[in-house]
């Protein structure tokens, strides 16, 4: 009997959902931006063009980023059942996100540099061949924005059906290794559209300074989205999560008999829409951990609960409660 009602309590550990179609779809576009860039770099060397060499070499930065989170979904994938990471592997995906944000970062600096350097010591431009190595690199990168886009769909699709059901109660989750990877091809998409019309605009109508101009532009905007990403993943990864909707469903569900009160509440994330939380509670009644925990099942993102009672005489209780309503208001 006793090993029977360990194994009811007993649960898997493994949170985080499969993602194999976006690792594949991350494999397909760190082949094709791997290709692009040995391609442009031994074009460029042989041809003596510095603006394919430098852009072969641009995009190398993006095929390291995007190789980064390729691994992080491998190694999460690879010791998802090892019992070492006692919460899971999904730390892994947003650890590699926030690497491939500095990355990002570090390109949106290189580029202001290298855009300022241009201003101050403006070089000849060819006009046709870089026109062409940007409409080449655009191509590529919206390819490459396409695959990771119906591999993210195609991930939702197959792992979130399911939940459906629980619409109401579902808030806004989102695979930020993958947004990283996205961000990544995007942001090389944008520079190839704003070296586009720079260069048409240099070409047509001599405006010289437009290319350094929307390099500085790109820049900006690279270096924005760096910033919001490092912001998203730094939080997960040092548990800051302000203003969980999750926190007040919590409380409602355990506070709903009117007598048990929150003294003290923890929730931390171990997958993209998953959460495990530790409660701990004062009640005058004889509630016991199992009452409160079929409570807390129609909290469906949590995926791990601990709970600790404390039990009190009823007047602690009416006091506590007392309390807690002028801290409420």
């Amino acid at each position: 009997m006793h090993n029977e009602q360990i194994e009811l309590w007993q649960h898997h550990h493994l949170f985080n959902a499969e993602k194999k179609s976006i690792e594949k779809s991350t494999f397909i576009v760190v082949i094709i931006t791997f290709i692009t860039m040995i391609a442009e770099i031994m074009f460029g060397w042989i041809s003596n063009s510095m603006a394919l060499l430098a852009d072969g070499w641009h995009m190398g930065t993006h095929a390291f980023a995007l190789g980064i989170s390729l691994v992080a979904y491998v190694m999460a994938r690879k010791y998802a059942k090892d019992q070492s990471f006692t919460f899971g592997t999904w730390k892994i995906e947003i650890l590699g996100a926030y690497t491939s944000a500095i990355v990002l970062g570090l390109v949106g600096l290189i580029m202001i540099f290298s855009s300022v350097k241009r201003i101050i010591h403006p070089l000849n431009i060819y006009y046709n061949q870089a026109l062409l190595i940007a409409f080449i690199g655009l191509a590529v990168n919206v390819v490459c924005a396409v695959i990771l886009n119906s591999g993210g769909h195609s991930h939702e699709h197959t792992h979130h059906h399911e939940e459906d059901e629980h619409a109401s109660s579902t808030h806004h989750h989102e695979d930020l290794n993958l947004k990283s990877a996205y961000l990544h091809v995007v942001a090389d998409a944008l520079t190839s559209i704003l070296a586009i019309a720079a260069l048409l605009g240099a070409k047509y109508f001599n405006f010289i300074w437009l290319d350094p101009f929307m390099g500085i532009v790109g820049a900006g905007l690279i270096i924005h989205w760096s910033f919001l990403l490092l912001k998203e993943t730094g939080d997960i990864l040092l548990q800051r999560d302000i203003g969980n909707p999750i926190v007040n469903e919590i409380k409602h569900e355990i506070e709903s008999d009117g007598d048990s009160i929150i003294s003290d509440l923890h929730i931390w994330k171990v997958a993209q829409n998953k959460y495990a939380c530790i409660v701990s509670l004062v009640t005058s009644k004889n509630y016991a951990i199992a009452d409160y925990k079929k409570r807390l099942t129609k909290v469906h993102e949590l995926a791990h609960v601990t709970i600790e009672i404390f039990q009190c005489n009823e007047r602690t209780a009416a006091l506590r409660r007392s309390d807690h309503s002028e801290h409420k208001k």
